[in-house]
């Protein structure tokens, strides 16, 4: 039903057979027929998909799926081209070129992000139309935490960004020979609270770079 690469499969096979994500699967059956959910089931694992596991070099937390029409494409804070770019975005932009001194591109869609490395993963991988956090409950979050878990035990380092108080609430799985990068959640109700002048992206690539792994073009 949901396509995932074999390289995430290997993986995460394990959690593909408990009854949870059985669960999720009869559940997401139901509400794609009944609703309009985003993003498209081809797209679900989109993030994971475009990354293999040997080959993350950064991890992007986010919570939840846009929910409005033709935004959500499985990447977190990502929209697709010709798409306006949420305030969420906005600041994100606005952060990496007060930090690193670049432009970034006008396109919101962070696919290039992807291919060189950069996780984009939300905790929850659907929502309903008009309705956020709708499958917050569903189960999404003990996947995304074993996701988050097999990433941690990896020997080769990884960069965290964890912005607001949910996204940290995954810090306590991550172990030491990793970078956890903590600021408030870009959106502009608190961006203006530590987001603007966290200075991740630096701090991101400096770690990299330090660790012999080739920095991400913020772009």
């Amino acid at each position: 039903m949901i396509k995932i690469t074999k390289n995430w499969a290997n993986i995460l096979k394990n959690e593909f057979e408990k009854p949870y994500f059985k669960k999720i699967q009869e559940y997401l059956e139901s509400e794609y027929q009944k609703y309009d959910i985003y993003p498209s089931m081809d797209n679900i694992f989109a993030a994971l998909n475009l990354v293999k596991f040997e080959d993350v070099k950064v991890v992007i937390l986010g919570q939840d799926p846009y929910h409005e029409p033709g935004q959500a494409h499985g990447l977190s804070f990502s929209v697709l081209d010709g798409v306006a770019l949420p305030p969420s975005l906005v600041n994100i932009y606005k952060e990496i070129e007060s930090d690193l001194g670049i432009k970034c591109e006008k396109s919101g869609n962070l696919t290039r992000w992807a291919k060189q490395g950069v996780l984009l993963l939300n905790t929850t991988l659907t929502v309903r139309k008009g309705q956020a956090n709708s499958h917050s409950e569903i189960g999404w979050k003990i996947f995304t935490h074993e996701i988050i878990k097999a990433l941690s035990k990896r020997e080769k380092p990884i960069v965290f960004m964890l912005w607001g108080s949910h996204a940290q609430s995954y810090a306590p799985e991550i172990e030491k020979q990793h970078l956890v990068l903590k600021a408030p959640h870009p959106s502009p109700l608190s961006s203006y609270r530590g987001f603007f002048g966290c200075k991740h992206f630096s701090k991101a690539n400096n770690f990299l770079i330090e660790n012999h792994i080739t920095p991400i073009d913020w772009h």
